[in-house]
């Protein structure tokens, strides 16, 4: 990035803009809710389309000028529709938050039930987390994962939901590791006299290119962010059927949301393109194919994984076996350059500030080229950090083995 009018105007900001930019070259990203934003897609977010107020949707307007701007969020409009073969599209929310938000409050009224998952088990927090919008407005009930499995146990989620008789079902998770059944959501949802929403949120980019049961055609609404397996900018989207159509539009603007973000709407444009390219499937499956090898790798080298292993972009390592504990993981891993988070797995005894987990995901590192032989590496760097009998000095060593993994696989333009 050049930054040279930022340099003259700010060059304090610009300092930092350009540290991050080498943190991000320098490290390896294992946070399973990022990636690498293509080059492109950042040109259309920083264009001058972020000068133009457009409340409301294409010519139907409340400014005037909105030319160009209506023809971006139709061309958005009508590739998203393409994209995940949909019946209507709102491509105005800010975030996923907000999409979730939006269905919540098309679909149900203050007081209404959710069933959705424990955050503890995987959910997120639009889930019904009790601090949270979803759990301050609404009556939530969660499911959770089988003590045994550590997977959904969909026979005992029917029983749940016939008995609890929720006003609107939610599957989608931000940490489980495994595929969703959502044929069998969309039967159990039909059978207890419910809608079904998915928040398929991580996993949108494992959906369009065919890596991940595609929940769109069962489900009353899908939700998403752009800017995980997507590849995009950041961003939400919300996608429904057509009878729920003006219910979705009414609630984002005016109901929730005022002007859109039109450079970030042109962002999602531009993703979405990309998305429908032969190169992108391609890219999903090493997604898949890399959080795979790197989870048996791991396992191979005596971690226990949740679940057992993965069927998506992401998996969940238990450390208490080994006598260690999230926090001071996810601490030492940075100092080598390796960035993963912390994570509460299925019936952790710890406290979420130092949980007894670690979220690994491969998203960004099979964005800068890496195969499945790199990340059983990456693996094994892991290991030699949290085997250590000192962890930090260790980390410093293994730092300079990640800086030429990084140097051998740059970002791309």
């Amino acid at each position: 990035m050049k930054l040279e009018a930022l340099k003259k105007t700010d060059p304090e900001l610009a300092a930092l803009i350009e540290a991050e930019c080498r943190r991000q070259s320098e490290t390896i990203d294992l946070i399973a809710s990022e990636n690498l934003c293509p080059t492109s897609v950042c040109e259309a977010v920083g264009s001058v389309l972020t000068d133009k107020y457009a409340e409301g949707y294409p010519s139907k307007r409340f400014y005037g000028g909105c030319q160009v701007v209506d023809s971006v969020e139709q061309l958005a409009i009508d590739r998203g529709k393409k994209l995940f073969g949909c019946e209507h599209i709102n491509v105005q929310p800010h975030s996923g938050s907000q999409a979730n938000m939006t269905v919540y409050f098309a679909a149900l009224k203050p007081g209404d039930t959710i069933l959705s998952m424990d955050l503890t088990h995987g959910g997120h927090l639009t889930h019904g987390m009790e601090t949270n919008f979803s759990g301050r407005l609404f009556k939530i009930v969660h499911y959770g994962v089988s003590p045994e499995t550590e997977c959904v146990d969909y026979d005992a989620l029917a029983a749940q939901a016939r008995e609890v008789k929720p006003d609107l079902l939610v599957a989608g998770a931000s940490s489980y590791p495994r595929a969703w059944n959502v044929a069998r959501l969309a039967e159990i949802a039909h059978d207890s006299g419910t809608r079904l929403l998915v928040d398929m949120a991580h996993f949108a980019g494992l959906v369009v290119a065919g890596q991940h049961p595609d929940p769109v055609p069962v489900s009353d609404f899908v939700t998403a962010t752009t800017h995980k397996t997507l590849r995009g900018t950041r961003g939400g989207l919300v996608i429904s059927k057509r009878r729920y159509a003006a219910a979705i539009d009414h609630t984002v603007f005016p109901g929730l949301q005022g002007g859109p973000l039109m450079h970030v709407i042109a962002g999602k444009a531009a993703s979405f393109a990309l998305a429908m390219k032969p190169e992108f499937k391609t890219y999903q499956k090493q997604v898949v194919a890399n959080a795979k090898a790197m989870a048996q790798e791991m396992a191979s080298l005596g971690y226990r994984l949740v679940s057992g292993g993965t069927d998506t972009h992401l998996f969940l390592v238990d450390l208490t076996p080994r006598g260690l504990s999230g926090d001071p993981a996810q601490q030492w891993l940075g100092r080598a350059g390796i960035v993963l988070n912390k994570n509460v797995i299925p019936f952790d005894k710890r406290h979420v500030s130092d949980p007894s987990g670690i979220r690994i995901g491969t998203p960004s590192v099979t964005s800068r080229g890496a195969k499945e032989d790199d990340v059983r590496q990456v693996a094994r760097w892991i290991d030699r950090v949290l085997r250590a009998d000192d962890p930090q000095k260790t980390a410093d060593a293994v730092r300079r083995e990640v800086l030429e993994f990084c140097a051998s696989h740059p970002i791309p333009d």
